[in-house]
């Protein structure tokens, strides 16, 4: 029997791989000699370049950067053997690189995005992936540009300074010595986003108060991101301002694909596109999937539902083990042949993240015996 165990991670308690092995330990107590891949999965937010890293192979290259406040930090990156790498936006100007009191997204900048591109573009890359997600910005990525050569004045032919505050003053855009940085490259973003850059479904009006952005600041971001948009049109570049996705990380893939023209799909697909997902499901007798909650989401670009929609065009039997299921009834869940919430007892929060190896591998263990048994019943 080929089981395939293909879960994303559980949040705050395990990542990816570390649930492979909870449930293939659980599993081999009763099948010890099935054959397991273990494929840890993820939705292209944070733990992508980890779970292709353990796939794929390649080396992390860190590099000297600048976090959203233009302080000096060191980031990561991944490099795959086939000159491809992968970038999660959150290393340079993700929301947790920063303090509650400091989050402004009036003055935080994507510019230390662009330095990870520029390195690996230095590297050798010939293809980027892109993770967007947990950004402290809403600079529609000009913050970023400017780190790939791309210049911005205001009438008075000024250089504009860092953060989403500063678009208002817009008025030229030099990009002659941008396109030679990134001569054949190839960008792919992941993005589960579908925002337009502006207006009420905008970056900046549902994305921009939890990166502590006041009403008022809202109204003039949105304001500004819209004449960065218009500004790009006057000067030639595709407008792009109201494509799903183009407000993800604070408008950054508005910037990727007027700038970079960059493709973006779902996280989960990219990820699945990476590493063979559909080949490995094709190969095997049971999938086993999962995350830490089973909810309306799922179906919406997670792993799990991904996971789930891909098995069944394969007609290969999918399991879900989960933290909990919230929310959903039995006839809400038909996508999965089986799904077994792991929580063992009633518990304090924290008990739950700190036990969640040891309860997957015992629900793991009962899934699998329940098949066994069934096996032998008449």
């Amino acid at each position: 029997m080929n089981i395939l165990i293909a879960p994303d991670s559980f949040k705050e308690s395990l990542e990816a791989i570390e649930v492979c092995h909870a449930i293939k330990s659980g599993f081999s107590q009763v099948f010890p000699n099935a054959d397991y891949t273990l494929l840890p999965m993820a939705d292209g937010g944070e733990g992508t370049s980890a779970v292709l890293s353990y796939v794929l192979g390649g080396h992390w290259k860190k590099v000297a950067v600048h976090d959203p406040l233009m302080r000096p930090i060191t980031a990561k990156y991944l490099l795959l053997p086939d000159a491809t790498a992968v970038i999660e936006v959150a290393e340079a100007c993700g929301l947790h690189l920063l303090t509650v009191a400091e989050r402004n997204p009036s003055i935080t900048s994507s510019y230390g995005v662009g330095e990870l591109i520029k390195d690996a573009v230095n590297e050798g890359a010939k293809r980027i992936i892109i993770g967007l997600g947990g950004s402290a910005t809403n600079d529609a990525g000009f913050g970023m540009l400017m780190a790939l050569g791309v210049a911005f004045y205001d009438q008075h032919g000024e250089p504009l300074a860092q953060g989403g505050s500063q678009l208002d003053k817009l008025q030229q855009i030099d990009g002659s010595n941008f396109k030679l940085s990134i001569v054949n490259v190839t960008f792919e973003v992941a993005c589960d986003v579908t925002n337009p850059l502006c207006g009420s479904l905008g970056a900046s009006a549902i994305f921009g108060p939890q990166k502590g952005a006041s009403p008022e600041q809202v109204k003039q971001l949105d304001k500004s991101l819209s004449l960065f948009a218009t500004v790009c049109q006057r000067h030639g570049y595709e407008n792009h301002q109201d494509i799903s996705g183009a407000g993800a990380a604070g408008g950054l893939g508005f910037a990727l694909m007027t700038f970079c023209n960059s493709t973006l799909q779902s996280g989960f697909d990219t990820v699945a596109d990476a590493v063979s997902l559909v080949q490995h499901i094709a190969n095997a007798d049971l999938v086993i999937t999962g995350e830490g909650k089973l909810d309306a989401q799922t179906l919406m670009g997670k792993v799990a539902g991904g996971i789930s929609q891909l098995a069944k065009a394969s007609q290969t039997p999918v399991v879900a083990i989960c933290g909990s299921v919230d929310g959903l009834k039995p006839d809400q869940t038909t996508q999965f042949d089986v799904v077994v919430p792991s929580i063992q007892k009633v518990d304090s929060i924290d008990n739950v993240l700190k036990e969640a190896y040891d309860n997957i591998e015992t629900t793991a263990f009962n899934i699998a015996a329940a098949m066994h048994l069934g096996s032998q019943l008449k």
